[in-house]
């Protein structure tokens, strides 16, 4: 039985075509979460914008020359190809082997597209934690932002001019609000 094209073969059409109205919305709908996603995974900025740039031109040889035909959502496969190249950058600047090489990242087959239907998830989730996240009070926010930065704790304090107890403390009260407020949200959906 022959697979159905997802509708958002658009995207991968624009990027061949160079059409700059389909890649800015790519952009506009995708390399927001993919920032956010490297930044809480102890990634810079830049990392993010090499990573995002990387993996359309993955997608972009994969549609031209390998005539990749989309199955999924455009979205949630674009974040699952820039996280495994953002692991994957991360092991190699550990110094550790890296497992997947390019074809292999791009491998289509079914569990690429249970792994895309796993993001589409993920990212209700992260809305869910980010609506929720907007509700705590201005201190637990920067406490919980400064924390997920991958920083040791201690220079976290120091930068927030607390004592380093008195951040364990409040941070840890902080996450259990919010805990308590994604639980009470899921509940109530």
């Amino acid at each position: 039985m022959a697979k159905k094209i997802h509708s958002d073969q658009r995207y991968l059409i624009g990027l061949v075509n160079n059409d700059t109205v389909v890649i800015n919305e790519i952009y506009k709908n995708c390399s927001g979460k993919i920032k956010s996603w490297i930044n809480f995974n102890n990634g810079s900025d830049d990392d993010a914008a090499d990573i995002f740039q990387e993996g359309l031109m993955d997608v972009y040889r994969q549609a031209k020359y390998k005539s990749l035909e989309l199955t999924c959502p455009f979205e949630p496969f674009i974040l699952l190809i820039c996280k495994r190249k953002w692991l994957n950058e991360i092991k190699k600047r550990a110094i550790l082997p890296v497992t997947n090489n390019e074809d292999d990242l791009l491998h289509i087959g079914e569990d690429t597209f249970a792994n895309a239907d796993y993001l589409e998830s993920q990212e209700q989730q992260s809305q869910l934690f980010l609506k929720v996240f907007e509700k705590l009070g201005e201190r637990c926010k920067e406490i919980i932002t400064w924390s997920m930065r991958g920083e040791a704790q201690e220079k976290v304090a120091e930068t927030l001019g607390v004592t380093y107890g008195y951040l364990r403390k409040k941070k840890s009260e902080c996450m259990a609000s919010l805990i308590m407020m994604v639980k009470a949200n899921k509940i109530e959906e």
